[in-house]
């Protein structure tokens, strides 16, 4: 599919490796965004999280960052046919290269970042760019974030199961200290296969979601209807 449209946007994605998917969504209806006015999207893509948060934020000023030339340019286009083009600005850049030249420091943070690290690569090129941590490590990823966001921030991110609880300890040497996470469940009898986490600077009780997506195929939960009722033509 070419394109996805959402209820106030378009999503055009014939350039970009990494495609609209139930993770990206979830991440960009989920994730808390109260008093956030200067957020960051890292690796951006299609432009899609960079597109929900300014709906779902009406005075944030967002900046969006992709390595990716394609895809880039591609985040550029559908956010210049958007409602919110005056509020986001698409920068092509590495993390490492940004967060080593930039002065600014986010509220928010948010990523749907590359995950498979021990994982056969995709022959894909760009697909794997876009999949596996090759240009950016967890590491970085949590040394970066931490750098870039104000004092009370939050830096808000979503990785399957495994990954995620590698995460957990990774972020806690970068002074990431995760305060709330979602558990994602395919179907009610399925184990959780993705979390979404929410880590601030500020060390303190975690608190614990379940979401389940579907009752069966096509058949979707109440809970997940309410929480992407926004952005999905369809519900």
């Amino acid at each position: 599919m070419n394109s996805f449209t959402f209820k106030q946007f378009v999503i055009n994605q014939d350039q970009c490796a990494m495609k609209v998917g139930t993770d990206g969504v979830l991440l960009g209806s989920w994730c808390p965004i109260e008093n956030a006015q200067n957020i960051l999207d890292i690796g951006t893509g299609t432009g899609l999280l960079a597109l929900m948060m300014a709906q779902r934020q009406p005075t944030a000023q967002i900046d969006a960052i992709e390595i990716d030339s394609n895809a880039a340019q591609q985040a550029k286009d559908n956010i210049a046919a958007s409602p919110w083009k005056n509020r986001i600005k698409v920068i092509k850049q590495s993390l490492q290269q940004f967060a080593n030249t930039t002065d600014n420091l986010y509220d928010l943070i948010i990523c749907n970042p590359p995950y498979f690290i021990n994982s056969l690569t995709p022959p894909n090129e760009l697909r794997t760019l876009a999949r596996h941590c090759g240009t950016l490590t967890h590491s970085e990823l949590a040394k970066y974030a931490s750098n870039l966001l104000t004092q009370n921030g939050h830096f808000v991110v979503i990785m399957p199961i495994e990954e995620g609880t590698s995460f957990l300890q990774i972020a806690k040497k970068s002074n990431l200290f995760c305060n709330h996470q979602l558990m994602i469940h395919p179907t009610p009898q399925s184990a959780a296969k993705r979390q979404i986490m929410v880590f601030s600077q500020i060390q303190k009780n975690q608190s614990i979601e379940h979401l389940t997506i579907e009752i069966a195929r096509h058949q979707y939960t109440n809970e997940y209807r309410q929480l992407t009722k926004e952005f999905y033509l369809k519900f």
